[in-house]
């Protein structure tokens, strides 16, 4: 049973709770608090008791500061004993000193001076988790923090693990501490009086091994032991995983009934041409995924198709065999990208080989003149314009197609589910390709895009050199300069990358302006540089990567802003500036900016000491393998879908409790099941307790929706 000791008496006096009673009138909310708290999705009981811990501190197994023992990762309490920023070293950092009873410890911070200046008080009472290491004695470096306040707070919860919660600065600033929603949850356990209903069967819950679920929300906020946090958190991603796969299922059903107007015959002699015309032969990889889309195209329902494939693997030319496709039957194409760069490479690549077949293209991107907007609109509307290349800019009211016929979304997950409905909204029902160079295994997709068809380039072309991906520290610069000034005397070309633009005062990071400024002059003053970035005008940004494509500049000085669409076969090195600041798909991503040509190419990652053990997994995973699939597997279990697809703007909701990655078994458990509740040839289908799983799902559906494609 939870021990509720914690609860005063005169908490325990208060009315009696429900599930839907508003949070706002619960001691210690009230009106700012609950404001507050519906921000976070949070109005109701109902909603606190889903507000997942994000951690636990195993207060069973805290250490004495003494004890704590180098490379093992430890939690232990102590006051502030001093804090302050110090400028010694290769390094500015800002460091606090901890003690207790039996020794002090040091925690050092490489980020954030200030918010840590704000943060620290002394005789501040901290709960501190990380793994300690030693530089001229132990230390933490970038630990986990919470407040205790005070000694009393250190121990009334002592010898049990306590819930440590999801914090924002909004929730902070009214006084929303994790220890505060730990008082909320406590108080809400104490006095509800009623239960959540399992939706669940007795007979399912025994198959799949799974608790009851009001069990489960109790033990998750307040487990008796590490084992009980599994075992609850099974039964809870069970739940999620289940309800997102039936969403899928939902529109899946829908997409099915929807019939277009336009049609595909067989592709003729414009088709036929325009291959003979490529200056390269298509890989098996890619003459299969045409077949596919293709197959699509003629079909009486409208393409929804991801196509997926690692940096390099040659999407872009399938993407334009199926607009010329499309042209051949007399429709158009509307063809986006995320950035100005992409847009005008791709159009720039293939406006000719377009022209030649008698295909008119045009570019419209934000920065495009308003006269030749006004044009380019006025011919894309009378049909003359057989394929628009663009931006965002592509879905501006003054943009529309006489017959749009496909829609073909580059980098989708960069766009907003209301980008991308916009665009498709430009035709009636046009057939959608999206694409992608964040591939995942097969399995992880059909959970993720269960409404769309995949297909899945996994050949390489011919002729492609493997990479090589070194890590060295930021103490080697000097070596790693003089490689690249050696390279350049032997005619190759070199990416130097930053994560800032220019020198921040709340990160100790190196800024792309500030280094070129710095390195044109000195080490590389023999050398041809020169620098890209977000703020550069895009007419003198596109001036300079052709300028560097055509071997007129040696050393490129640049942030992400390459990290898609730049290509330059000569460029064979690429330096990255503070790699472990990056994630592990874009690292990838700005790798694939070399290795295009015929030349050995390789990646140096300069890093910093790592802040985290993400940092340093991440790093391990990006030297070792070159494997877009492995890589994004990776990044899935290292950060979780939300971050790596963008669930906010994708339309993908945010799991609470599951990971995609690390969840299979339970993805295969929910989707066995749901395939049952629909199999009308299953008899269990039309049992009462299907039925009654089913309504809860429809139930909750009506709330919750998901628009994979924007169609």
């Amino acid at each position: 049973m939870i021990d509720y000791t914690a609860i005063t008496a005169q908490s325990m006096a208060m009315a009696e709770l429900k599930l839907d009673s508003p949070l706002q009138f619960i001691k210690g909310v009230g009106p700012r608090k609950a404001e507050v708290l519906a921000s976070h999705g949070m109005t109701t009981v109902r909603d606190l008791l889903f507000y997942f811990p994000r951690g636990y501190l195993d207060r069973t197994t805290i250490l004495p500061i003494k004890d704590l023992r180098v490379d093992e990762i430890a939690t232990f309490i102590g006051k502030v004993r001093a804090h302050g920023q110090l400028y010694g070293g290769k390094r500015r950092r800002y460091e606090a000193i901890l003690g207790d009873e039996t020794g002090d410890i040091q925690l050092v911070f490489f980020d954030g001076a200030q918010y840590w200046k704000n943060f620290f008080k002394k005789n501040m009472i901290l709960a501190a988790t990380g793994r300690v290491s030693y530089y001229h004695g132990k230390q933490l470096i970038h630990p986990d923090l919470e407040r205790l306040e005070d000694d009393s707070d250190k121990l009334i919860h002592s010898g049990r693990i306590i819930p440590v919660y999801p914090q924002t600065a909004e929730l902070n600033q009214v006084g929303l501490s994790s220890k505060a929603i730990r008082y909320l949850t406590n108080l809400i356990f104490a006095n509800l009086t009623e239960k959540l209903a399992d939706f669940l069967p007795e007979e399912i819950r025994s198959q799949f091994d799974l608790m009851e679920i009001f069990p489960a929300i109790e033990k998750i906020h307040y487990p008796d032991d590490r084992q009980a946090i599994d075992f609850c958190r099974k039964r809870l991603a069970f739940d999620e995983l289940l309800t997102f796969q039936y969403l899928v299922f939902r529109r899946k059903e829908r997409k099915s009934k929807i019939r277009k107007e336009h049609n595909f015959e067989k592709p003729g002699k414009l088709t036929e041409k325009f291959y003979s015309s490529l200056p390269f032969e298509l890989t098996s990889g890619q003459t299969e995924v045409i077949s596919e889309i293709f197959s699509d195209l003629q079909s009486k329902q409208p393409m929804s198709r991801l196509l997926q494939g690692d940096v390099g693997c040659g999407k872009t030319v399938v993407a334009v065999v199926s607009a010329v496709y499309a042209a051949e039957n007399k429709l158009q194409t509307a063809f986006m990208a995320p950035t100005e760069i992409l847009a005008e490479q791709h159009f720039s690549n293939w406006q000719e080989n377009l022209r030649n077949l008698g295909i008119s293209a045009a570019l419209v991107t934000s920065t495009t003149k308003d006269a030749e907007k006004k044009e380019i609109a006025a011919k894309c509307a009378e049909g003359s314009i057989r394929v628009l290349f663009g931006t965002h800019a592509l879905i501006y009211d003054y943009i529309e197609f006489s017959r749009l016929g496909l829609a073909i979304i580059d980098e989708q997950h960069r766009f907003g589910v209301e980008q991308r409905s916009k665009l498709y909204a430009k035709g009636n029902n046009p057939d959608l390709l999206l694409m992608t160079a964040t591939p995942i295994p097969r399995t992880l997709a059909l959970t993720l895009y269960g409404d769309l068809e995949i297909s899945t380039i996994s050949t390489m072309p011919p002729g492609r050199k493997p990479i090589r991906t070194v890590q060295r520290e930021s103490t080697s610069r000097d070596k790693v300069y003089e490689y690249v000034r050696d390279e350049v005397k032997k005619g190759g070309q070199a990416y130097i990358i930053y994560p800032l633009i220019e020198r921040s005062d709340k990160m100790e990071l190196r800024s792309v302006e500030e280094s070129f400024k710095e390195l044109a002059a000195d080490v590389f003053s023999d050398c041809r540089t020169a620098i890209v970035h977000g703020r550069v005008k895009p007419a003198t940004r596109e001036k300079t990567l052709k300028q560097f494509k055509n071997g007129k500049i040696d050393i490129l000085f640049a942030t992400t802003v390459i990290e898609v669409g730049i290509d330059n076969p000569n460029a064979s090195i690429m330096i990255i500036e503070h790699a472990e600041r990056f994630g592990l798909s874009q690292l990838h991503q700005l790798r694939g900016r070399v290795g295009r040509g015929q030349k050995e190419s390789i990646v140096v990652a300069i890093v910093y000491p790592t802040t985290s053990d993400i940092s340093g997994k991440r790093l391990e995973y990006f030297v070792s393998t070159s494997d877009g699939f492995k890589i994004s597997e990776a990044d899935l279990d290292l950060r979780g879908p939300g971050e790596v697809f963008g669930t906010r703007q994708s339309g993908l909701p945010e799991f609470r409790i599951a990971n995609i990655a690390r969840d299979q078994k339970l993805i295969e458990m929910s989707s066995k099941l749901l395939s049952r509740l629909f199999d009308t040839k299953n008899k269990l289908s039309k049992d009462n307790d299907y039925i009654n799983i089913k309504n809860h799902l429809e139930e909750i559906s009506q709330t919750k929706e998901i628009h994979l494609t924007g169609g």
